[in-house]
């Protein structure tokens, strides 16, 4: 007997689950098929902290935020089906789906699609080594089976995945030889790129794999410089030994089940979706999407757009009025569009971005070699000189996010109603050196500094996620942004709270003209 719901939903991640839970609140029943064994997505396996503000989840784990999800999906008795692979889409909103050995047929009142996305491949000579893996699936390794990517690793792809899978490969003790990009210029957040290149990782713009090495697997990898043609300049090869190489060369969305519905379709630069409305309505009536498969964004902007699909739904089976409808779709599309301003908006991809929205110079340091340079630093209003404990936000870029300014009692730091403008010191406000603005920053961008704790000498406390954790008292070096050593460094503590959520404030003691310099410790043993 073929089953029926209100609903049927194929993908268990940010999306999908989203859109179960906004039906069912409205009184729907809705089923969620995944393939995967574990529901939530991708968000199992980002182990970073989120940024935005609070409605959007802000500096909160991804694995946390799919934690909240389920939870709320067992509340509201959305049923969810794993291991089961949806294999047909048909308009009379039929799926087939294989469970095990067995296919079924379920049929519903209504479909959402929200398969996501699947990692892009590129070919090179020896890109079928074993060694050769993306981003993603590095990232599933690590954080979901906690198995070690790769002892040695270059990742191809400087976008937002390849930055924090980067990161996340030094946190799970990978040596990160090189990061590489075609493109001349870093495409994901700076914050990002900048917290691993203070680890000391070097960056290749405008350079491409020319080939990996080996014979079993990947025992190396030779990168060269690509001109404005994307043609390799002869003679600008560069040699590494490697096991591992991540790629991190973009995302497609994985689309197929929606054609083969019959629903109408296009190519974007971001991959061939599916021609659908605001409300994620494609053209076959009843079905509706949210998430990657429509377009490629964040996990956060995949959550919104997976309730706006499930208000549109609960309107058009009949459990939402236009009214309740559109104000509901009015929250969040106003949530929606805070996230997609700034310098990452969609109009501006590929675009070069030179000044920021208070028309400050962008850091071409920063985007050509990870990292913003010591002469433009200061220019950024997170930047100031005090007397006493203050807090330094070297935070340069446009973007989404403001958890700092609420983590902050005592009014020290500034953004504003507008989401994106760049952070601001309070200098009439006095710091108490708390450090919830350094644990909340979601790009571990902000220090509390200390120019001169005693004569001679000052400290900088700096957000730190990685094992094992150094003591009071330990001797190392201090590293600059760049990731060389600037200094010798003593750890003077290291606190710990639940309020920070695992990210740790480690506090060193430099030499005074050091404290606007050191920005990252390395113990003297390593």
């Amino acid at each position: 007997m073929t089953e029926r719901y209100d609903l049927l939903v194929v993908g268990a991640g940010p999306a999908g689950l989203s859109a179960a839970i906004e039906v069912a609140k409205n009184g729907l029943h809705p089923v969620v098929f995944d393939e995967n064994a574990r529901p939530g997505g991708q968000l199992f396996k980002q182990i970073h902290k989120f940024f935005g503000s609070k409605e959007h989840k802000a500096k909160i784990r991804g694995y946390r935020i799919g934690e909240e999800l389920l939870k709320e999906a067992e509340e509201y008795g959305v049923k969810v089906v794993l291991n089961a692979t949806v294999i047909g889409l048909y308009q009379e909103k039929e799926l087939t789906v294989r469970i095990g050995d067995e296919v079924k047929h379920v049929k519903g009142d209504s479909i959402l699609v929200a398969t996501g996305a699947s990692e892009n491949m590129m070919t090179f000579p020896g890109w079928t080594l074993p060694g050769v893996i993306g981003a993603g699936a590095a990232q599933t390794m690590m954080n979901l089976h906690h198995i070690k990517a790769g002892n040695r690793v270059l990742m191809l792809g400087t976008g937002n995945v390849g930055l924090v899978v980067s990161f996340q490969l030094l946190q799970a003790g990978c040596e990160v030889v090189a990061l590489a990009d075609a493109a001349p210029r870093i495409g994901g957040y700076g914050v990002h790129a900048a917290k691993v290149a203070r680890c000391g990782v070097p960056f290749y713009l405008s350079h491409t794999i020319v080939a990996a090495e080996g014979e079993e697997c990947v025992t190396g990898v030779t990168i060269a410089e690509v001109g404005p043609d994307w043609k390799v300049k002869p003679g600008t090869e560069k040699h590494f030994d490697v096991d591992t190489i991540c790629l991190a060369v973009g995302l497609s969305p994985m689309s197929q089940l929606l054609k083969q519905a019959g629903c109408e379709m296009k190519d974007t630069p971001g991959g061939y979706v599916p021609v659908c409305d605001a409300l994620g309505a494609a053209s076959v009536p009843g079905i509706f999407v949210a998430g990657d498969v429509s377009g490629i964004e964040e996990a956060s902007s995949a959550m919104i757009e997976g309730r706006i699909s499930g208000a549109a739904i609960s309107h058009y089976l009949g459990y939402l009025s236009k009214d309740q409808l559109e104000q509901k779709i009015t929250e969040l599309e106003t949530a929606l569009g805070s996230l997609r301003k700034g310098m990452f908006a969609p109009e501006n991809r590929g675009k070069l971005i030179t000044r920021t929205e208070e028309n400050i110079e962008v850091s071409m340091n920063l985007l050509e070699k990870g990292f913003v340079a010591e002469e433009e630093i200061e220019r950024y209003p997170g930047v100031k000189h005090m007397v006493g404990i203050h807090p330094v936000m070297e935070c340069t870029q446009n973007i989404p996010c403001n958890p700092c300014q609420d983590a902050c009692s005592k009014g020290c730091i500034s953004i504003g109603d507008n989401i994106t403008s760049l952070p601001v010191v309070q200098t009439d406000q006095k710091c108490i050196g708390c450090g919830m603005c350094v644990a909340s920053c979601s790009g571990q961008a902000i220090f509390l500094v200390e120019e001169e704790s005693e004569p001679g000498f000052g400290t900088v406390t700096m957000p730190y996620e990685f094992f094992p954790l150094p003591q009071a008292g330990d001797h190392g070096k201090a590293l600059g942004r760049d990731g060389k050593v600037v200094c010798d460094a003593e750890v003077v503590s290291v606190r710990t709270a639940k309020a920070f959520d695992h990210t740790n404030l480690l506090t060193i003691k430099v030499p005074s003209d050091m404290t606007m310099k050191a920005r990252f410790y390395k113990c003297a043993a390593q």
